[in-house]
C-alpha cells in the first residue's frame, strides 16, 4: 500500500486503541473496506495468512484482516485475535457480520475471552457490544455481555456505574439492582444525585422496593430532596408505605404536577381530602404557596374555586398570579376581557401564561372584532396634559395580528 495510505489507517487504528469512542471501531472497519475494495491496500489484506510457517501478525496486520472484504480472511483471521485482546472491539463487530461463519466463529471467541478481562478492558469492550448491539444481527453480543455482568465480581462492575458511556450505565446499574449488590440507602442517594433520569427512575423504584415496609429516612431523604421531580415523586408515594402519609401535605405545592398528584393520591389513601387544603391555602393571603392555584385548579371546581383564581390574578407574587392564570385555564374558567389586562402585566411570566390560556380566541376573533383597550396610563404631575406619553405594551395585540395575517395568508 501506499505510504499515505498506511499512515492514514495506522493513525486511524492508534486512535481507536488509545480512544473511549466505540464508534471509532465501527469507523476503522469502514475505512479498511472501503480502501481494499478500490484498491487503497496493496498487497491485500491477509496475505500472512498463507504464509509458511504461520507466524502470528502485528496488531496492524491483523486489524487488516479482520476488516477485509473477503469473509475467509476474516474468518481466517478471528483465531489470531485470541491472542490480541487490544482488537477484541473488532470480533464484537464481526458477531454481527453478514457472514454466517464469521458471526459464529466470533461470538464462540468473545464468549472465551470475556471472563478474563480486567475492569477497564471490560468497560471499553462492553461499550462496543452496547453500540453494536443496536445494529442488525448484534444481539447476540449484547446477550453475551449481559450473561457475563450477571456473574463478574462486584467489584468488576463498580467502575461500570460511573462510566462514561451512558448506555454502559444504565445497563450496569440494572445488573447491580438484579443482583442486590447496592443498599437501599445508596440507590435512593443515587437516585436523589444521578442526572440520568433512566438511572434515577430505577434506582428510585428499587430502593422502596428494597426497603419493603420498613422505609426509612436514610432512604426517604434523598428522594424527598432531589432536585427531580420524578423522584420526588417515588418519595412521596412511600411516604405512606412508611406511615407518615400526612407529611405528604407540603408536596401538595410542589412545582411538579406529578408530585402533587401523588400528594394528593397519599393524602387520600390516608382519609384525607387535598381539596380543603388547597382551598385554605388559596385564601391565607400572603402565606400562600405559589403553586397552590394550580394544585387547586387540578382537583378543584370551576364554579367554587375559579372566583378565588381570579382574585389571585392581583396578587402581588408574581409567581401566584401566573399560577392563578394557569389555573383558570385548567379549569376552563378564562374570560377573555377580564383577562386581556394582564398582558401589560411587569412579569413575562404572567404575559407568557396569558397568552397562552388566551390562544383559543386567535380563531374565534374575526378581522373586525374590537379588542379590549388597556386602561390609559396616569399623567405625571407637571406634565402638560397635551404631551406625548408612552404607550402601554400590548404583547396579545401583536400576537394576534400574526395570527389574522396568517390567516388571511391562508385564505
Amino acid at each position: 500500500m501506499s505510504s499515505s495510505v498506511y499512515e492514514d489507517v495506522t493513525e486511524r487504528l492508534a486512535e481507536a486503541l488509545a480512544g473511549d469512542d466505540p464508534g471509532a471501531w465501527a469507523d476503522l472497519d469502514g475505512q479498511i473496506r472501503s480502501l481494499v475494495r478500490w484498491g487503497g491496500l496493496v498487497p491485500a489484506p491477509g496475505e500472512w495468512l498463507s504464509a509458511t510457517p504461520p507466524r502470528q501478525p502485528t496488531v496492524l496486520e491483523l486489524a487488516l484482516a479482520l476488516c477485509d472484504p473477503d469473509g475467509r480472511a476474516r474468518e481466517a483471521a478471528l483465531p489470531y485475535a485470541a491472542h490480541t485482546p487490544a482488537l477484541l472491539p473488532l470480533v464484537v463487530i464481526r458477531c454481527a457480520d453478514w457472514a454466517e461463519p464469521v458471526r459464529a466463529r466470533a461470538r464462540a471467541l468473545l464468549c472465551a475471552r470475556l471472563p478474563g478481562l480486567a475492569p477497564e478492558a471490560l468497560a471499553s469492550v462492553a461499550s462496543v457490544v452496547l453500540r453494536e448491539g443496536r445494529q442488525l444481527r448484534g444481539e447476540a453480543a449484547r446477550e453475551l455481555l449481559t450473561a457475563r455482568l450477571r456473574e463478574v465480581p462486584e467489584a468488576h462492575l463498580a467502575p461500570l456505574l460511573t462510566s462514561e458511556d451512558r448506555e454502559l450505565r444504565r445497563l450496569a446499574h440494572r445488573i447491580a439492582v438484579e443482583r442486590d449488590l447496592l443498599s437501599p440507602a445508596r440507590l435512593a442517594t443515587i437516585a436523589a444525585t444521578h442526572p440520568d433520569v433512566v438511572v434515577q427512575d430505577l434506582c428510585a423504584s428499587a430502593a422502596i422496593t428494597a426497603a419493603g415496609d420498613t422505609v426509612d429516612e436514610s432512604v426517604l431523604a434523598p428522594l424527598l430532596g432531589s432536585r427531580s421531580g420524578r423522584v420526588r415523586a417515588a418519595g412521596v408515594t412511600a411516604l405512606r408505605r412508611a406511615g407518615r402519609a400526612a407529611e405528604a401535605e407540603p408536596f401538595l405545592y410542589d412545582r411538579s404536577a406529578l408530585v402533587r398528584a401523588c400528594a394528593r393520591w397519599t393524602l387520600r389513601q390516608a382519609g384525607t381530602d387535598p381539596l380543603p387544603l388547597y382551598r385554605a391555602a388559596c385564601a391565607a393571603g400572603d402565606p400562600t404557596p405559589c403553586f397552590a392555584p394550580v394544585g387547586l385548579a387540578e382537583c378543584g371546581d370551576r364554579v367554587a374555586d375559579a372566583p378565588v383564581l381570579w382574585a389571585l390574578t392581583g396578587h402581588e407574587l408574581p409567581r401566584l398570579r401566573a399560577g392563578a392564570v394557569v389555573g383558570l385555564r385548567l379549569l376552563d374558567a378564562v374570560r377573555f376581557p377580564r383577562l386581556v389586562p394582564l398582558l401589560d402585566d411587569s412579569s413575562p411570566r404572567v404575559v407568557r401564561e396569558t397568552l397562552k390560556a388566551l390562544a383559543p380566541w386567535d380563531d374565534h376573533l374575526l378581522v373586525g372584532d374590537p379588542i379590549p383597550a388597556p386602561a390609559p396610563p396616569p399623567v405625571p404631575v407637571g406634565v402638560p396634559v397635551d404631551a406625548p406619553v408612552p404607550q402601554p405594551r400590548s404583547w396579545f395585540r401583536r400576537a394576534l395580528g400574526v395570527a389574522r395575517r396568517r390567516g388571511a395568508g391562508r385564505g
